[in-house]
């Protein structure tokens, strides 16, 4: 079985399919792609074909590299379908970008459908209002990582010259730019397109207001 949604992310085509079988009383789905705008509707789907038998269901979720608030609810559809059939649902296995997405909407990444932040129960105005704040500072990173990935050639290229100065991982090296560009308020292409050029010498010269960020940004990241 397998459903599809094809959704545009920074001018690229991106495939969200979920592939998967049944055995017995159980099914295992497995989304491969990005959880963008469409992605309930497809999971929706996939459901929607799974034998009246079936009471379980498992997804594996390390085919997902990238998703923004639009994941929250694909998770909303798992777990409307899972009260209404009675069924006992879970998805694990995910990555690091959406494990960060789900932590900052305050659901638990190991288990985000019934671990700590799902209870339905009434909570403070004070943690509804930190949440919103939350889920705003989500909004903006991942819009971040949108426009990161249409500038990806130069990011790279930035990556690659931040790891062999400092002998840093490429997440750390990402985590550079990305602080100096929020410290900075620069474009996150602008501060990798500095690091890239700087490399090869005659490069434009950042500002001090970079200049100073990225060295913050160095010292906290990688010190």
């Amino acid at each position: 079985m397998r459903s599809a949604t094809h959704t545009s992310l920074a001018g690229r085509l991106n495939t969200l399919t979920v592939d998967g079988g049944v055995d017995g009383d159980g099914a295992v789905l497995r989304p491969r792609g990005d959880l963008v705008h469409g992605c309930a509707d497809t999971l929706a789907r996939s459901l929607a074909r799974l034998p009246d038998g079936v009471h379980r269901v498992d997804l594996d979720m390390s085919g997902v590299a990238f998703m923004d608030t639009a994941g929250l609810q694909f998770l909303e559809v798992l777990d409307t379908w899972a009260r209404r059939r009675r069924a006992r649902v879970s998805a694990t296995g995910w990555t690091e970008q959406p494990r960060r997405v789900l932590e900052t909407a305050g659901l638990d990444p190991d288990d985000p459908l019934h671990g700590p932040g799902t209870r339905r129960e009434t909570v403070p105005s004070v943690v509804v209002l930190e949440r919103t704040q939350q889920l705003d500072k989500l909004r903006t990173e991942v819009e971040q990582l949108r426009r990161a990935i249409a500038s990806r050639p130069v990011i790279d290229q930035a990556r690659g010259v931040l790891m062999a100065t400092h002998a840093c991982s490429p997440d750390q090296a990402w985590d550079v730019l990305r602080e100096a560009s929020q410290l900075s308020n620069t474009k996150l292409r602008t501060v990798a397109a500095v690091v890239a050029a700087g490399a090869g010498g005659g490069g434009p010269v950042p500002s001090p207001e970079l200049r100073r960020a990225l060295r913050t940004a160095i010292d906290r990241c990688l010190n």
